[in-house]
């Protein structure tokens, strides 16, 4: 599989360190909100990059974080704690709004067809994890105590900003405008690993440590579960390309400075989703949320459909216009899948050509396009019934749209009512009406049709003759 990796600015091949196996790790969410739906396409191509994976034959284990504890409203180690700052706005503790918003994100994942880690690991149970990290980071000093707080040197590695080659003078102190800075750093670009007491006297959650008590820093906690879960080595490490910098930048400078060896050869970092006004936001305008998008009417899959029709690295523009455009012709794919019968055997070499197409799509980077694209000229082919149902099937293990299983609600929705005291009537005169056009006798065919139609019946004439549906 090629895929864009951030690191080299290059389609690369992934190729697992060891024994075959990829070792992915994913961002998870910081359990103070509910997600918007930003947030979750970034979530949906993470979940569509590791089911194309196994599709293709990797043998992947996945982990992700739930960062209950020091993801700060800052990325400059400013301001308060995300978490203290939902638990206040609701009247509760951080932990309570961790269990809420976390039964919220899985909730909407399980919305979306997004499968849930294998591992998945809170930052509050791995704390002793990151405590043991930091004491090495300080032995080897790459770590420092200031104002009693502990921070990452950045000045230790030999290269600290990866992703982009740029000198000290253009590295930012964040990547908010109107952060102030830390008198307390060495370098500007240096970073929190350990808060104590002396910062944050309101934070809800403290530990003791050698450093005194405190917390965590955000960017510890990706770190210290990754190596933990996924070994010294990590083959994919995923996110949004806000995570680049510096989280992303932070991890691979801490990870590396205490492994002693390179960590992570392949980054894979989702566009935006903007809405007309820009980059999407929980503190901007309407919070566009799953649930809210259901309240409009819109299926959770229709959403998912909308996000597959572009590319994971262009940035993708919401409006609801588009999205009743994804709607619209998601509702079309179902009802033509609907309308597939089950008739014939497999047909393997007819099917070749289609598994190469979404194969290929799936291999040249994650195309989710021509994937979609794919599934629409199986469709169109010359095949018969049961193989488009089971190149649907398999095609739809990766997109996780749904598709058979809507389309089997179609069906059922319309299927004759097997209870209607009406139905043996329905079924002469339907087929008194066939005999009728039989014998071109025209009329007699169209007065049986109002007929039915007064008494709530649909009639739908195909090749294979005609169905109906009872209101």
């Amino acid at each position: 599989m090629l895929l864009y990796n951030t690191l080299t600015r290059t389609r690369d091949e992934l190729i697992p360190h060891e024994d075959g196996k990829i070792r992915m790790y994913t961002c998870g969410p910081t359990v103070y909100h509910f997600a918007h739906i930003g947030n979750l396409r970034t979530y949906m191509m993470e979940d569509v990059l590791e089911k194309a994976l196994r599709y293709l034959g990797y043998d992947v284990t996945r982990a992700m974080n739930i960062t209950d504890v020091g993801h700060l409203t800052s990325d400059a180690d400013e301001g308060e704690d995300k978490m203290v700052k939902g638990a206040k706005r609701e009247h509760k503790t951080v932990l309570e709004i961790a269990k809420q918003y976390t039964d919220a994100f899985f909730a909407d994942c399980r919305k979306l067809n997004i499968r849930k880690p294998d591992v998945v690991v809170p930052a509050t149970s791995e704390v002793s994890e990151f405590i043991r990290v930091i004491e090495r980071l300080l032995e080897t000093g790459y770590a420092y105590e200031a104002g009693g707080n502990i921070y990452f040197d950045t000045s230790k590695p030999k290269q600290y900003n990866v992703f982009h080659d740029f000198g000290e003078e253009d590295l930012e102190e964040g990547v908010r405008e109107g952060v102030g800075v830390d008198g307390n750093k060495r370098n500007k670009t240096d970073f929190v690993l350990w808060f104590t007491k002396s910062k944050f006297e309101d934070q809800e959650l403290k530990w003791d440590s050698p450093f005194g008590l405190g917390y965590p820093g955000w960017h510890i906690e990706c770190s210290c579960i990754s190596m933990k879960y996924l070994g010294e080595y990590l083959d994919l490490h995923c996110g949004g390309v806000d995570n680049i910098f510096p989280h992303h930048t932070n991890e691979i400078a801490q990870s590396e400075a205490y492994l002693g060896h390179p960590w992570c050869g392949a980054w894979f970092h989702v566009a935006h989703l903007n809405t007309a006004s820009g980059k999407m936001s929980k503190s901007k305008g309407e919070f566009l949320t799953l649930s809210l998008l259901e309240s409009k009417g819109y299926d959770p899959l229709a959403y998912r459909f909308f996000c597959l029709q572009s590319h994971y690295r262009k940035s993708l523009v919401f409006t609801y216009e588009n999205l009743d455009n994804a709607a619209g012709a998601y509702a079309k794919l179902v009802s033509k899948i609907a309308a597939l019968d089950h008739d014939g055997d497999f047909d393997e070499a007819g099917a070749k050509p289609y598994l190469d197409a979404f194969r290929s799509a799936l291999e040249n980077d994650l195309n989710t396009s021509l994937a979609v694209t794919a599934l629409y000229d199986v469709l169109k082919a010359p095949l018969n019934g049961k193989t488009k149902r089971d190149l649907i099937a398999k095609f739809d293990t990766v997109l996780s749209l749904g598709l058979l299983e809507a389309a089997e609600k179609i069906k059922e929705k319309d299927a004759p009512k097997a209870d209607d005291p009406r139905r043996a009537e329905i079924e002469r005169m339907i087929a008194a009406r066939a005999e009728a056009k039989k014998q071109k006798n025209y009329a007699e065919a169209d007065r049986i049709r109002a007929e039915l139609s007064a008494m709530g019946v649909t009639l739908t004439d195909t090749k294979d003759g005609t169905t109906y549906t009872i209101a």
